[in-house]
């Protein structure tokens, strides 16, 4: 009998072969039935504290009129680090999790949320189920490539059936596009504010829209769409602007002009004060007066770079860097307002909004550079801050959307939902199609399949089989969330999609009825369905190919590095980009 070899060191940790399926295929189970409530009309909120949190638990109980009842477990704890939300990608966004399999299940939805803004919660649940139905066949001995590859076959007939039952829409009918919205929007927390949110997002996507050509349009919804929560008022006063605003205010207050109705505006990112020496500079001063002389040079600088601004006449000159007082008082003198220290994101989106162009240096100004297209600049106080306004834009291609509310952490959630209902929005405007939803389109593509899995030859078969069972989790998940017979009712649903005779019978999710989605306007986006299914089945794939898993293994260093030092901060780097508020 020989001995043993070790070729591995002892402070590595490894598992292999069917072990590290059925470890995996658990814990993406786990992750999937943590936000499994979280699915439809009738979700519960799910809360999540940091370490100092306060509060255990909270539900969302929905009864049917419109002010559901807040049920609190108390803790005496501080309330801090809460996030409240039903939204899939937000609470596994806030979860830290052990597991590698389940961390992979947490970048799912990442990226269907970075993709498509919708369906971050059907992605892990489907690919949960995708890897629940593998399990009989890993204990059966089936290799997972055969697993794998019935699946992916499963994908191509699941997408080419969407494309059948897909119904093209006109991206300019407003109606069509609200209900669409709605229909998202219907599962989130602000649904119980009917049209608000839907009509936000479409307002401001179809402002921000351009046309690429060939009929085709791109919505840029991170850079030219910004989201300004003010707690305060009511959620009823939130509203697009057909412009910018800016959390500023002017620099002199009292000498400029807060209320300019059709401004010139001009926008720099330069520094409109004197030019400080790059490092330490050192002037030799011989006689008294050239002191002055120097100070005079200084003022000179200032005066030359503000006449070249005020030749164009501007009424509002914004800029990204400093300004100073002197600067300042020419500006006033001229009846011009001032705005310093912009954030560059806030600029790029005046400029998009009132056909101005960012200008470098001051003395390369063209009278194309001022922008005319905004109709008022107004500062206004809302709460305890001041607000610069720059609204009433002819054709603006940036917007800001404000979003009014009673408290921060609705005001997070609003802002979510409306993250999530401008992103579908887009996908329409993108690719005008729709399919069912209410899990009609899971039951339709899954009736599909099963029909299509007796032509399947060979040992492919069942594994392809089982997928087109996991599409019903959908469905079921959402029956589940209603508090209705799940049993009887997947069943009835099986029956009337069984024949293939109409593709839009699916779940109410308010209900728990069998309905018709296209009476109940229930729809959802083409592009986010084939997302979600194509994430899915290729994240469930590639967790199944995992049969090894090798923990333990250090960083590799260079050689010779020691220890990385700690890195003191000197006295150059003190002075750099961190600007002080004003």
């Amino acid at each position: 009998m020989h001995a043993p070899v070790l070729v591995l060191k002892d402070s590595l940790k490894r598992e292999s072969g069917s072990k590290v399926h059925h470890a995996n295929i658990q814990a993406s189970k786990a992750v999937a039935d943590i936000i499994r409530t979280t699915l439809g009309p009738r979700s519960m909120l799910k809360m999540l504290l940091d370490a100092g949190g306060g509060i255990l638990f909270t539900i969302w109980l929905n009864s049917n009129s419109s002010d559901g009842v807040w049920v609190h477990a108390f803790s005496p704890l501080s309330f801090t680090g809460i996030v409240v939300t039903n939204d899939g990608n937000a609470i596994l966004r806030e979860l830290d999790l052990a597991h590698p399999a389940a961390k992979s299940m947490i970048e799912l939805s990442r990226t269907q949320d970075e993709e498509v803004g919708d369906g971050t919660t059907s992605v892990i649940i489907l690919a949960g189920e995708m890897l629940h139905v593998a399990e009989a066949f890993i204990d059966k001995n089936y290799h997972p490539t055969v697993i794998c590859r019935a699946y992916n076959k499963a994908l191509e007939d699941a997408v080419a059936v969407l494309d059948k039952i897909a119904m093209p829409i006109d991206a300019n009918d407003r109606g069509t596009m609200l209900g669409l919205v709605k229909s998202c929007v219907g599962t989130k927390f602000t649904s119980q504010f009917g049209d608000l949110i839907a009509d936000l997002a479409i307002d401001a996507t179809t402002t921000v829209g351009v046309d690429l050509g060939q009929g085709l349009r791109d919505v840029d919804i991170k850079n030219y769409i910004k989201v300004e929560k003010v707690p305060g008022g009511q959620l009823e006063d939130s509203r697009v602007l057909k412009g910018v605003m800016i959390n500023k205010d002017v620099v002199a207050p009292g000498k400029m002009r807060r209320k300019i109705v059709n401004p010139r505006i001009i926008l720099l990112d330069c520094p409109l004060e004197y030019k400080k020496g790059e490092n330490q500079t050192n002037a030799e001063l011989l006689k008294e007066e050239d002191w002055t002389l120097l100070l005079k040079m200084e003022e000179e600088y200032i005066e030359e770079l503000c006449m070249q601004i005020l030749k164009f006449k501007p009424d509002l000159v914004i800029t990204e860097k400093g300004l100073s007082d002197l600067a300042c008082h020419y500006l006033s003198k001229h009846g011009v307002s001032a705005i310093r220290r912009l954030r560059k994101t806030d600029n790029n989106r005046i400029a998009k909004a009132c056909g101005a162009v960012i200008v470098n240096r001051p003395d390369e100004l063209q009278e194309s550079d001022v922008g005319t297209g905004a109709g008022l600049f107004e500062v206004k106080k809302i709460g305890d801050e001041f607000f610069a306004f720059i609204v009433d834009c002819k054709d603006p291609k940036a917007c800001t959307i404000l979003l009014r509310g009673a408290s921060k952490d609705l005001l997070n959630e609003v802002e979510r939902n409306l993250q999530d209902a401008m992103s579908v929005a887009r996908n329409i405007i993108k690719n005008p199609k729709l399919v069912p939803g209410g899990g009609a389109t899971e039951l339709t593509v899954s009736a599909a399949l099963k029909q299509k899995s007796s032509s399947v030859e060979g040992i492919e078969k069942w594994p392809y089989e089982a997928a087109a069972i996991a599409f019903e989790a959908i469905p079921r998940t959402l029956a589940q969330n209603c508090g209705v017979n799940v049993i009887r009712t997947m069943t009835a649903l099986q029956g009337k999609h069984a024949n293939g005779e109409n593709a839009w019978v699916g779940i109410d999710g308010n209900t728990g009825a069998i309905a018709d989605m296209k009476e109940q306007k229930i729809w959802d986006a083409y592009n986010v369905k084939a997302q979600t299914f194509k994430t899915a089945i290729e994240a469930a794939c590639m967790l199944l190919r995992i049969d090894d898993i090798v923990s333990g293994i250090k960083k590799k260093q260079a050689p010779g590095a020691g220890p990385s030092k700690p890195k003191v901060e000197t006295e150059a780097d003190a002075d750099g980009e961190q600007i002080l508020p004003d």
